[in-house]
C-alpha cells in the first residue's frame, strides 16, 4: 500500500541536462502531446535525467532513475516524466495511481561518497536487462540552500494531471558520464554528453497536493493552466 498524497520525501539527486534534436525526444502520450509542447533551446529539446536516493525521514525510502522532458503549456513550464524506474512496489503503485507517472521496477546499485557516485540500474522485466550506468564526480558546493518549485504534467487516463512539487535543497556542481544501453529504453541518450550536471543534496520535497488544496482546485479541473 502506498501513502496518500502529498508525499514528503528526503534524499539526494544527481541530475544531468541534455539537449536533443526534437526528432530524438522521447514520445509523449497522445493526450499529453495535445496539451503541451517541448521547450527548445537553439532548436533542441531539453531532457533531464537523474539518479535519486530517497532516504529515511520521508514517507518512503527507495532508489530511482528517471528521464523527463521540459515542456510548456500555453507558455507555462512543466516537467513530463517519460521513463522512470524504482525499486519500491509502493512507489510504483502510488506514482501510477495518484499522478500517472509510468514507473517500472528495476534493480539498483548506487554507491556514493563525498566526491564520487557510481550508479547502475537493470530491469526486472526482462531480468537483468541493462538500462543505464553513470559515473558522477562531485565538485564545488554552492553556498546556502535553494528553493525548488515546478509542476509535473502527466497523462492520466484521457486527461492531463498537473502535480505541484516544492521543496528546498543544497547544490553541488558535478561532472557526469552516462552510459545508457544503446538498445535500451534510454537509448536516445546513448553517446550524448550532458550540458550541465548537478547534485541536489539533502533535499526535502513535497510531491502532490494536500486534501485542502485538492478541494480548492476542484472547480478548476478543466482549465489548462492549472
Amino acid at each position: 500500500m502506498y501513502p496518500p498524497e502529498p508525499w514528503h520525501l528526503r534524499g539526494q539527486m544527481f541530475l544531468s541536462v541534455f539537449l536533443l534534436p526534437r526528432r530524438r525526444l522521447p514520445q509523449l502520450p497522445p493526450v499529453l502531446d495535445a496539451s503541451v509542447r517541448p521547450l527548445t533551446i537553439g532548436g533542441r529539446g531539453v531532457v533531464g535525467a537523474a539518479w535519486v536516493k530517497y532516504e529515511p525521514g520521508g514517507v518512503l525510502h527507495y532508489q530511482e532513475l528517471l528521464s523527463a522532458v521540459l515542456v510548456h503549456e500555453r507558455g507555462r513550464p512543466r516537467v513530463s516524466i517519460t521513463d522512470i524506474w524504482v525499486d519500491s512496489v509502493a512507489s510504483l503503485q502510488g506514482g501510477r495511481r495518484l499522478w500517472g507517472i509510468p514507473k517500472e521496477l528495476a534493480e539498483f546499485q548506487i554507491e556514493a561518497d563525498d566526491d564520487l557516485v557510481d550508479a547502475n540500474a537493470s530491469a526486472t522485466e526482462p531480468p537483468g536487462a541493462p538500462i543505464s550506468s553513470a559515473l558522477i564526480r562531485l565538485k564545488g558546493r554552492l553556498p546556502g540552500r535553494f528553493p525548488i518549485g515546478f509542476k509535473v504534467a502527466q497523462a492520466f487516463g484521457e486527461q492531463v494531471r498537473r502535480t505541484p512539487v516544492r521543496g528546498r535543497a543544497g547544490v553541488r556542481t558535478a561532472n557526469a558520464a552516462w552510459r545508457p544501453d544503446p538498445a535500451g529504453p534510454l537509448g536516445y541518450l546513448a553517446g550524448r554528453r550532458p550540458v550541465l550536471s548537478l547534485a541536489i543534496t539533502d533535499f526535502w520535497l513535497v510531491f502532490g497536493r494536500s486534501a485542502t488544496d485538492r478541494a480548492r482546485s476542484a472547480p478548476q479541473k478543466g482549465r489548462a493552466g492549472m
